[in-house]
């Protein structure tokens, strides 16, 4: 799709207004002030935006040249430092093209997705960065219709008409737990998070390096967790004391969980490695700086964003002659003292 065709096919607020049955104010105040419409109405009129596509495209001629120099990334959460690290890795591509990087958060929301595509689209921003996560299909085919050039980093496969950074988590979970295994472990417990394909690759490495070593698949359980959060790591490892048959080792599928984890076993009294080993998953700035330094499986982060940022650099300056390519990183297992023990038991 080029941009001249894709323009002539975009809708104008009269369309959504039709479309969501509202007055043409009523969605202007959804975009500018939701605050005064019924929430209801609200979530109406944002579906028919995403449905149709709508973005505003004032004040475009002004901000063109300038934002022609600005690539966007749009991150979950910058509280999680993996993704603080990806857009960090953004940001050195772009200046290496002498660009700048604007970061937007909250993509996980339905809400937060609409304005930053309003504001991408209507700013003329060269392109984004989008980290994959459960909605980056909605997010794709919002930015395929508006066409506006992305690559997706984070991603498990290759994106279809786009270019794509991802890592090996396949590999990371099997090196995780073959770590443990290879450290006498036959009792270990998967702490999983959210239904992400991460997580699910994580846990697939882990089921192969279990049958690998030869032993039963009740070997390795699974615990999930509905957030990637220490909270949510401090709560499965309060579950994980109270199971009949304790495990000798917990497998983490992030930093943040086993952190968690070892806050709970620290309260409990219980040592670690001696009592529980524990390896966690991303190698954040704190794995190495806790109480008890962390195994983890890392992930470049930095490395992965700084890829997809030259990807997104190169197919917006090469246009037509930019071809689409999927690049896989390979993770590392860093091992440390959370797991350098063999259970006495």
């Amino acid at each position: 799709m080029d941009h001249e065709n894709a323009a002539r096919r975009r809708v104008g607020i009269k369309d959504v207004a039709r479309e969501a049955d509202v007055s043409l104010g009523t969605v202007s105040n959804v975009l500018n002030r939701p605050e005064l419409v019924a929430a209801p109405t609200r979530a109406r009129v944002l579906a028919v935006i995403d449905s149709l596509g709508y973005v505003r495209t004032e004040g475009a001629r002004q901000l063109h040249g300038w934002a022609a120099r600005v690539l966007a990334v749009l991150v979950p959460d910058l509280a999680h430092p993996f993704f603080t690290a990806l857009a960090i890795g953004v940001e050195q591509a772009a200046r290496e093209a002498d660009l700048g990087v604007m970061v937007c958060t909250g993509t996980r929301d339905l809400e937060e997705q609409a304005r930053h595509l309003s504001l991408i689209t209507s700013h003329r921003i060269r392109g984004a960065v989008l980290t994959s996560g459960e909605a980056v299909g909605r997010t794709v085919a919002a930015f395929q219709r508006n066409a506006v050039p992305f690559v997706v980093a984070d991603q498990y496969g290759p994106q279809p008409g786009a270019c794509s950074v991802g890592i090996d988590d396949v590999a990371g979970g099997h090196a995780a737990v073959r770590h443990l295994i290879d450290q006498g472990h036959r009792s270990i417990v998967y702490v999983s998070g959210p239904d992400l394909q991460q997580a699910r690759n994580r846990r697939k490495g882990a089921v192969t390096a279990v049958t690998q070593a030869g032993l039963q698949l009740t070997a390795l359980r699974e615990l999930a967790c509905a957030d990637l959060t220490v909270g949510a790591g401090k709560d499965a490892g309060h579950r994980i004391l109270g199971l009949p048959h304790r495990p000798s080792a917990v497998f983490c599928a992030n930093d943040l969980l086993a952190l968690g984890v070892l806050q709970a076993l620290y309260e409990a009294g219980l040592k670690v490695p001696e009592d529980l080993a524990v390896v966690g998953y991303d190698d954040i700035e704190f794995a190495a700086s806790a109480v008890v330094p962390l195994t983890s499986v890392r992930r470049p982060a930095v490395a992965m964003g700084r890829q997809a940022g030259r990807l997104l650099v190169e197919e917006t300056t090469r246009g037509a002659d930019h071809e689409h390519a999927h690049v896989v990183l390979q993770p590392e297992l860093v091992v440390r003292r959370s797991t350098l023990a063999v259970p006495a038991r």
